[in-house]
């Protein structure tokens, strides 16, 4: 077989027409930069993310970046957020010139563990950036409850959970600024770079808003020094043609994410769950000494969704010689991948920061031991057992 890791040929086929249209709207109209259809973009997804206003940016890393900038954020000031995340998270955080600090991550969800956040936070902690990673949001009331006690400011990266939940609130709707991205490959994706700012404050959409065309409030009037954050017709026309679809493909992702499940637990492996893995209910590995799993343990640890609505941006397991199975499964026509090898801690160009390996040990043992397996609407049942099987095969023979 050959199976992507995502299948974007698949989608495009599904709802060509619509998609076509949209972009020929776009092209009749010639109003290529901030036109109605980004505008109309704006108000829906504002409105599917529960929130009072959606500013259309050029990417999910410059909606990081742009809400840095509209708090002032640079030199000397500390903003907290995960070591285990897209570089974006944390590359825009040293772009402004401000200095990451690190908290590690809870290894049943993968996002920040929010018990360890308060010790870290000091006069100059500026903001919190909590990552909802994979799909699956991070309990925000901890974090709310910090940032209101101190003044600082959240905004949260959920580049990967749009439409996501946690006690009947949405991804991005809860901190004062919330950033989703439109890559390709996500969720929702657009036909090249796009991001969205949401939130609920008149003051901060306003801010974004000026900052994202150089900072101007008329033309050639600047107020503020922005940039050139600018969210192309064209995507917004593509990703308001692809909403209205979202939520069956989630539903999709949710029900192949459930297969996976189900055929791993009948395939023979000893099959656990990443809380079971965090309660040391399993018989190789405590989180309390965090060790990490024994080479030769034929043992599969799937993946917990511990809120309302996990996405499922990826279906991601956790596995004993992660790197020789990855290779054995692109052998067999199984894409995979790694989300992430390196932890930001580690990465070459933070080196300045000083930390070492072993500071934070559950990013790092995430970074060895994960491997996220194909998941996209039409990915079938067919393909799901072949990969269960081929990961079977390579650990029992």
């Amino acid at each position: 077989m050959n199976i992507p890791l995502v299948d974007l040929r698949a989608q495009y086929s599904a709802i060509q027409e619509d998609l076509e249209a949209a972009i020929k709207e776009v092209m009749v109209s010639q109003r290529f930069i901030l036109g109605p259809q980004v505008k109309a973009c704006e108000n829906a997804i504002a409105e599917y993310s529960r929130c009072s206003h959606a500013v259309g940016v050029s990417s999910g890393t410059d909606a990081l970046l742009i809400c840095l900038m509209a708090e002032g954020i640079g030199p000397g000031d500390q903003v907290i957020t995960s070591p285990y995340t897209f570089f974006a998270t944390v590359g825009s955080i040293v772009r402004v010139g401000a200095t990451p600090v690190f908290v590690d991550i809870d290894p049943v969800t993968y996002n920040l563990d929010t018990s360890k956040i308060a010790s870290k936070i000091t006069s100059k902690t500026r903001a919190i950036i909590p990552v909802h990673l994979y799909g699956q949001m991070l309990n925000m009331d901890p974090i709310m409850t910090l940032a209101n006690q101190h003044g600082l400011t959240v905004i949260e990266d959920a580049a990967q959970a749009i439409g996501a939940e946690n006690n009947g609130q949405r991804a991005g709707s809860i901190g004062h600024y919330g950033c989703f991205s439109f890559f390709p490959s996500k969720n929702l994706g657009a036909a090249g770079d796009g991001g969205m700012v949401v939130t609920n404050n008149n003051k901060l959409a306003d801010r974004i808003i000026h900052l994202r065309v150089h900072g101007a409030t008329t033309k050639y009037h600047h107020a503020l020094t922005g940039g050139n954050f600018r969210l192309d017709s064209i995507q917004a026309a593509i990703v308001m043609a692809k909403l209205r679809y979202l939520d069956g493909w989630t539903a999709s992702r949710q029900r192949i994410a459930e297969r996976y499940n189900n055929y791993f637990s009948g395939c023979g492996l000893e099959v656990t769950t990443s809380s079971e893995y965090a309660d040391a209910a399993s018989s190789f590995s405590k989180k309390t000494t965090n060790e990490k799993l024994p080479k030769d343990a034929p043992t599969v640890i799937l993946p917990n969704a511990t809120t309302d609505r996990h996405v499922f941006n990826q279906y991601v397991i956790r596995v004993s010689s992660r790197d020789t199975l990855k290779q054995v499964l692109q052998h067999k026509g199984v894409a995979t991948e790694v989300y992430y090898p390196v932890p930001m801690h580690l990465q070459k160009c933070f080196a300045f920061l000083g930390h070492k390996q072993g500071e934070y040990p559950q990013s790092e043992s995430a970074a060895d031991e994960t491997l996220a397996l194909p998941i996209y609407p039409e990915l079938n049942d067919e393909h799901a057992k072949y990969i269960v099987d081929c990961i079977r095969d390579f650990y029992l023979g």
